[in-house]
């Protein structure tokens, strides 16, 4: 397996490779409705892909207001620290822009992941898609 790395991803230019991996993960496998998938916030998101050499196997974005969300990796890149290396480069991202706080809407299965990361839950458990989701907030220091 070659190097797994995170770059920076034009909405329009790499549309393509964010398109399939986002499809694969929440259309395909988690059954989220393709309206739901898309939104307006793309065009003016910061995207992530993670790459195994030059093929994208992972994606998250982040917002204007410091949310980090569509975080997706390939099924068979899982338990690789392929997501892991998406939300630092999100989490940096953000705090280069100075913000401070970082938030997301995690599927509650995740939720110890992002928990590892700095998260912490806040609230009450809610319905996403279908999907039981938790809000998640990180302070940075």
């Amino acid at each position: 397996m070659s190097e797994i790395h995170v770059r920076l991803a034009h909405w329009q230019k790499d549309n393509a490779e964010l398109r399939r991996i986002r499809e694969a993960v929440f259309i395909a496998e988690q059954a989220v409705p393709a309206e739901l998938e898309w939104d307006d916030e793309d065009g003016e998101a910061m995207h992530f892909l993670a790459c195994e050499g030059d093929y994208p196997i992972g994606t998250a974005r982040l917002l204007a207001d410091g949310q980090i969300g569509r975080v997706s990796v390939l099924k068979d890149w899982r338990g690789l620290k392929v997501g892991d290396a998406l939300m630092q480069a999100a989490i940096e991202a953000a705090e280069q822009r100075g913000q401070r706080v970082q938030k997301l809407s995690a599927q509650v299965h995740a939720a110890a992941f992002y928990e590892r990361l700095g998260f912490s839950i806040e609230g009450d458990e809610y319905l996403e898609a279908g999907i039981p989701h938790v809000l998640m907030v990180r302070h940075s220091d």
